[in-house]
């Protein structure tokens, strides 16, 4: 409508200006094409305004509207409405500084402006101002350097020159050439050999240098071409002439289509995204920092005192620091005190404080003292809200940053799961294992793009990870032809894992292509355009796997497990493949050497025996925490204790709720799919190959109810292979069930006598 209005005012101006105050009568007409509105939004931009250079208005208007209708990316739309503006504002001033008198082309604010800086800086300063613009615009907006223009003349130059040389050339050879049959004809004139025959060879030859020069000497334009050397000697000789190929220029390349394209965003399919408000969360504290009670600290402090001194042990300096469940009192001993025996004076400054949870730490490492945690009497509530809105979380520059909660001395704990890069979780019932896992999940939704990051839940309990079933097609990935992502039957467990393993090979494979050592150096040279897509490059995000109740697991699958997820631990994560695993039963048989040596990063609530905390961190500590989102972590060297930030289900279903009414993608992140080997689904039952004990080993699969392997080899006295195939000719006659992993398989027919109906 402004494009059509401009246009129209170029022509009906004159007539429209002496009707703009009488418009609010009805019999009024204008002659602008779109009427009233036309000529006063027409006067308003053209006449009072920026005259033709109002044009721009219109094409940013346009703009703007292609770019929210298409849903592109609005970053690039901030650019053009600043230079668009800064263009329109420029060529009103130069309308007005080459044409004064044409006040219309120019509008009456660039004539203004015209005019109020030729009264400052004169008549050459303003057209000092405009070339300084316009040579800016050049360079900052369409990156045409004085650099570029003039290695673009000295290139047009040279072509020149070449195309001069290359018409000297053909002329001299044309000239050769007829000398060459003058004087070949001088010499069949000739009557009697003289020394001017001899010279004659000399030119002759001299000629034949000189043509060889030059066709070793032509330009490269045309390689791999035969030239043929005319000569009066006996054979011609054929000389092949080839260039060398140019290596290909990777980095030129890129950082052209950098320059036309920008860089690759993985984020430009969700552009308009937005990240959950920090308002979905609950502030349990409203605000309030941790209360200090001095009566308290002051208590603690003498029966400390009083307990080390019935023991012989002097105090020199005692400092508390208050944390939000635990305050660590520092002391410093006198000089020639044992620190072993403060140690194991642990159970008596419990008794004497009456308090659960006494840990002893000596030393306190780089610090020189000995630490005393003694839980606070009113323990106070450390909110997701808190440690969310903390710098330290909102400004972190990490791949995969997770506010885990406070430590003792109050301040956010933020770690990048990266770095770690997997984690292994562990305590008792209702200590606060849920929440951990709500709490690293609901950090990274804060901080990463769904295109940054998929999630791969494995829920055994069925009711613990239900709530982000409605983020699926944002940030959880699964299998093909799998309808729930969250993974909640143990039997798909081990097809998922395979099939991660199968992502991590092919992973690895683009990588190496790439040459490259890990995914965070894969993507910024796929970001900066320097890997094809059509040779099977592509964006990789980071996939975090959770498993809920790994004991649960291990019980029923055992090995089938154990050994994908031992894989994945040693090698995936360079790729950006990073394991959570937690479970309330840390015992060695679920923890294996094998998994523990895989998990560095080793996170514990309290659990109930000091043979538990050594399972779960190589070290005691544990058994004396106090519950509730107590905890101690380590990266492989000091442990420290935080206060686990606590994150309520309604929260969490909000913040679901929010992402899942946003644009999302067609689907979920889709894994490699993998069939498993012993899966029956593809047998085929034909009667003519099936085993010639097939109908006992039958009988005695059906009399047993036991689908096994091992049953019919002890009947039977087989081997493993010829009992293994007869399992699965039983399972495609539909006798036994499918493989579940190291259970025995279900046998699907009750008696002999149903068993004859269905061989029947």
């Amino acid at each position: 409508m402004l494009l059509i209005a401009f246009v129209s005012f170029l022509f009906s101006w004159k007539a429209d200006q002496s009707l703009l105050n009488q418009f609010a009568q009805r019999e009024i007409v204008a002659d602008n094409w779109l009427s009233k509105f036309g000529a006063q939004i027409s006067h308003f931009f053209m006449y009072s305004g920026f005259g033709v250079a109002s044009f721009y208005v219109a094409l940013l208007i346009t703009f703007t509207g292609l770019y929210l209708f298409l849903n592109i990316s609005i970053k690039k739309l901030h650019k053009f409405w600043f230079w668009g503006l800064a263009a329109m504002l420029w060529l009103s001033v130069l309308l007005s500084f080459i044409l004064p008198d044409k006040a219309l082309l120019s509008g009456v604010t660039g004539f203004e402006l015209n005019m109020f800086l030729q009264d400052f800086i004169g008549k050459a300063g303003v057209g000092a101002v405009l070339l300084f613009m316009l040579i800016l615009y050049f360079i900052i907006r369409l990156n045409i350097t004085p650099d570029l223009v003039i290695s673009k003349l000295k290139s047009s130059k040279k072509a020149i020159e070449d195309d001069f040389s290359e018409d000297q050339k053909l002329q001299n050879e044309l000239n050769s050439e007829s000398t060459s049959v003058h004087e070949n004809s001088d010499i069949n004139n000739l009557t009697k050999p003289s020394t001017e025959e001899k010279s004659v060879e000399v030119d002759l030859s001299s000629t034949h240098d000189d043509q060889v020069e030059t066709e070793i000497t032509e330009p490269k334009s045309q390689p791999k071409e035969k030239i043929i050397i005319e000569s009066q000697n006996q054979d011609d000789v054929a000389m092949e002439v080839e260039t060398a190929e140019e290596e290909d220029e990777v980095d030129a390349t890129s950082k052209k289509l950098v320059e036309d394209f920008g860089e690759f965003d993985p984020t430009l399919e969700l552009a308009n995204y937005q990240f959950p408000s920090i308002d979905l969360l609950k502030d349990y504290n409203k605000g309030k920092s941790i209360t200090i009670d001095q009566s308290e600290l002051e208590s603690n402090k003498n029966k400390i005192v009083e307990t080390l001194k019935n023991y012989k042990i002097g105090i020199a300096e005692i400092k508390a620091t208050v944390g939000p469940t635990v305050t660590l009192y520092e002391i410093i001993p006198e000089a020639g005190i044992r620190i072993s025996k403060i140690k194991n004076l642990e159970d008596d400054i419990a008794l004497s404080l009456s308090a659960l949870g006494i840990r002893i730490i000596a030393p306190i490492p780089g610090r020189g003292t000995i630490g005393i945690e003694v839980p606070n009497q009113n323990p106070s509530v450390v909110p997701m809200r808190s440690v969310v809105a903390s710098s330290k979380f909102q400004e972190s520059k990490m791949a995969l940053p997770i506010a885990f909660g406070k430590t003792i001395s109050n301040e956010t704990f933020v770690v990048d799961l990266a770095k770690m890069p997997h984690l292994l979780m562990a305590g008792a019932t209702g200590q606060g294992k849920s929440v951990g896992l709500n709490v690293i999940l609901t950090s990274l939704l804060y901080q990463k793009h769904p295109a940054e990051v998929k999630f791969i839940l494995v829920d055994p309990k069925k009711v613990e990870l239900t709530l982000f079933n409605k983020i699926e097609r944002h940030y959880l990935a699964k299998m093909p032809d799998v309808e729930e992502a969250i993974i909640t039957d143990n039997s798909k467990v081990i097809n998922t894992l395979n099939s991660l393993c199968i992502e991590m090979d092919s992973r690895y494979d683009l990588l190496k292509d790439a040459m490259v050592r890990n995914i965070a150096e894969y993507n910024e040279k796929f970001k900066a355009r320097k890997l094809n897509p059509e040779n099977g490059h592509k964006f990789l995000p980071y996939i975090v796997l959770v498993v809920d109740e790994f004991a649960d697991l291990i019980m029923t699958a055992g090995k089938e497990v154990e050994t994908p997820i031992a894989r994945l631990a040693q090698l995936a994560r360079a790729i950006g493949i990073h394991l959570i695993i937690a479970t309330q039963r840390p015992s060695v048989n679920v923890i294996t050497g094998m998994i523990k040596a895989n998990f560095p990063a080793r996170l514990a609530f309290r659990v109930t025996s000091k043979i538990d905390s050594r399972t779960i961190l190589d070290a005691g500590g544990a058994d004396q925490l106090i519950g509730r989102g107590d905890m101690l972590f380590t990266q492989g060297n000091d442990l420290v204790r935080l206060q686990c930030a606590f994150v309520d289900t309604p929260e969490v279903e909000r913040i679901t709720d929010f992402i899942g009414s946003q644009k999302a993608y067609p689907d979920a992140h889709l894994l490699p799919e993998y069939q498993g080997e012993e899966g029956g689904t593809s047998l085929d039952d034909n009667i003519d190959e099936r085993d010639q004990r097939f109908k006992e080993a039958a009988e005695i699969i059906v009399t047993a109810q036991q689908g096994s392997a091992s049953l019919l080899q002890r009947k039977m006295k087989l081997g493993y292979n010829r009992a293994g195939r007869i399992i699965d000719q039983l399972e495609a006659a539909g006798i036994v069930g499918p493989f579940e992993g190291s259970k025995a398989r279900q046998v699907l027919v009750t008696d002999l006598t149903a068993l004859e109906q269905l061989l029947e």
